[in-house]
């Protein structure tokens, strides 16, 4: 209805968008068109219709029911109202009907427009109903009253269709109007959520743009084609310093590895990785050239879907220019410190060897030089870290070793040099273990973890040190009943300077380049590292190295022979 209406006033607008008024005269407007051409073809076919008062007087009342809906406030009144209207149009067509007679038959057939009109209101539907089915009772069953003539039932029944005729229009358009009705209310309902989502989706969008304007990072978002969704200002600027302008392709940017001169190969820079599924964190590029050239550490994370499929990445670039030159200027400060250190302590260890070879010393001249010596030693230990941290990558050259007989001798050694002598030892290494690595490297990993072991475990504490074949590899762990290390701690064990606080409150010696000189060393064999710690139970440090293949094992074996 709300579409054939929209029609005949050639209005894109719905019906239950207008005014009330409007409405009100919209729906009263098809009974008087028909109306009118209901007097166009009297008179044009039937002039003595004009001769009939009553016929007369009920289009005079139409007319005027016309003019009250234009005239009328509706919106003012209660919103009901209006439905006498459609009650009062059955006045004139009942007098319309009795004024045609026999003239122009059907006449009655009007009262189908404001049966429809009350039944399609929508309001007080029952009512509507019983209402337009009496008021065309009542157009048919006046005439027989007012008439001259006896009423009989054959009089009343002879009309008595169109009542019913009716009654089953007004139910068939409540039916669909209601259901017309419940669909607009659906639709409606769904609008307002669409539209509170669009302002929700707008919000958020606004958002987003403002935190990701707001950070001082630089960030990109692709989908799984690797196709940029987002980018920020940060990253336009970062473009910019790279490229002849903020646009410019990632492989068309100036960027370059560690030495600053070399261009980073395209499948290695951050978002082709980031396309490729790759994750990745603190990748460190050089963006742009000299004088103006940045460090930037970049980190990769996924985007899935709730099925846990990839739907892209974000890539993050932080500007860490001053702290990389920080580490450089530290770098380069300790490896200074440390070549000045070790000429003078390579003499100090030179004559403590000859003045402890002097026999028949006193006891308390022997006492003195064994802690000079301890001392000495502690001293050109840290010396060794500090030269090995300056160096960067650890050299290693690999030979098959029989990884055994290095863990004997390292436990030997530490239980030596055991500065704790109520800790025990214990040693559940397995035999015939060849691995293939660096034994001097290897040594010094073992070296490390076992003096962290003893310095951190209680008196009558044991460490215990345990190698075995395991899934293709060796694998090492030793282990202590020490004050073990929080989940926060754990984290960091392997950074350089990292020392836990209690190791800072206990005082223990050291400086923290042990742990990650032993990973870089691990890891430089092509095998891996980790800790796992309980805080107030200790400490197990594992690492796996590459096993000898069987030629390789039949060569070590030859040599010892």
């Amino acid at each position: 209805m709300d579409r054939v209406l929209s029609y005949l006033t050639l209005n894109t607008r719905q019906f239950h968008e207008l005014t009330l008024r409007a409405r009100v005269v919209l729906s009263q407007l098809p009974l008087s068109l028909t109306v009118i051409l209901i007097l166009v073809g009297g008179s044009l076919f039937h002039p003595d219709l004009f001769e009939s008062r009553p016929f007369l007087i009920g289009v005079a009342l139409q007319a005027v029911l016309l003019a009250l809906c234009f005239l009328v406030p509706w919106d003012r009144l209660p919103h009901a109202s209006f439905l006498i209207i459609p009650l009062l149009d059955f006045i004139p067509i009942g007098l319309m009907r009795y004024g045609a007679g026999t003239v122009i038959t059907g006449v009655g057939l009007l009262t189908v427009f404001p049966v429809i009109w009350l039944a399609a209101s929508g309001l007080y539907p029952r009512a509507a109903l019983t209402a337009g089915f009496l008021a065309a009772l009542g157009v048919v069953w006046v005439p027989v009253f007012v008439t001259d003539t006896a009423v009989t039932s054959q009089s009343l029944t002879q009309s008595f269709l169109l009542p019913f005729i009716m009654l089953a229009i007004g139910v068939t358009i409540r039916v669909m109007t209601a259901s017309m009705m419940a669909q607009q209310d659906v639709v409606e309902e769904k609008d307002r959520a669409l539209q509170q989502l669009l302002e929700e989706s707008a919000r958020r969008e606004r958002l987003l743009d403002t935190v990701v304007n707001s950070v001082d990072i630089g960030l990109i978002a692709v989908d799984e084609r690797g196709r940029p969704l987002l980018t920020n200002r940060k990253l336009e600027q970062f473009r910019a310093l790279a490229g002849t302008a903020s646009d410019t392709a990632e492989e068309d940017l100036r960027i370059f590895q560690q030495d600053g001169t070399s261009p980073m190969p395209e499948n290695r820079r951050p978002t082709r990785r980031a396309a490729e599924g790759q994750v990745f964190s603190d990748y460190l590029l050089w963006w742009g050239e000299l004088p103006n050239q940045r460090v930037l550490s970049t980190s990769s994370r996924l985007m899935t879907n709730q099925d846990g499929t990839r739907e892209g990445s974000v890539v993050t670039f932080n500007d860490v220019t001053e702290l990389v030159r920080a580490l450089n200027a530290k770098d380069e400060f300790v490896a200074t410190v440390s070549h000045e250190l070790r000429t003078p302590l390579t003499a100090i260890r030179g004559y403590l060897e000859l003045l402890t070879g002097i026999p028949d010393l006193e006891p308390d001249v022997a006492s003195g030089l064994e802690v000079v010596s301890r001392n000495s030693e502690r001293l050109h230990k840290l010396v060794v870290d500090l030269l090995s941290t300056a160096e960067g990558t650890p050299e290693i050259r690999p030979v098959p070793t029989d990884f055994s007989s290095l863990v004997r001798e390292r436990v030997g050694a530490a239980q030596e040099r055991n500065g704790n002598p109520l800790v025990r030892f214990e040693d559940l290494t397995g035999r015939d273990l060849v691995a293939l690595c660096d034994a001097p490297r290897i040594g010094q990993v073992l070296d490390n973890l076992l003096s962290n072991a003893v310095k951190y475990s209680p008196a009558g504490g044991r460490v215990t040190i345990a190698a075995a074949e395991i899934d293709g590899a060796v694998e090492c762990s030793v282990t202590d009943e020490g004050s073990g290390m929080s989940a926060e701690e754990l984290r960091g064990v392997f950074s350089k300077f990292f020392r836990t606080s209690a190791a800072r409150n206990a005082a223990i010696p050291g400086v923290g380049l042990g742990l990650a000189i032993s990973k870089a060393i691990v890891e430089r064999h092509g095998g891996t590292i980790s800790c796992r710690s309980v805080e107030g139970q200790g400490s197990t440090f594992t690492f796996r190295l590459p096993l000898a293949r069987a030629e390789q094992d039949q060569e070590l074996q030859a040599q010892e022979y």
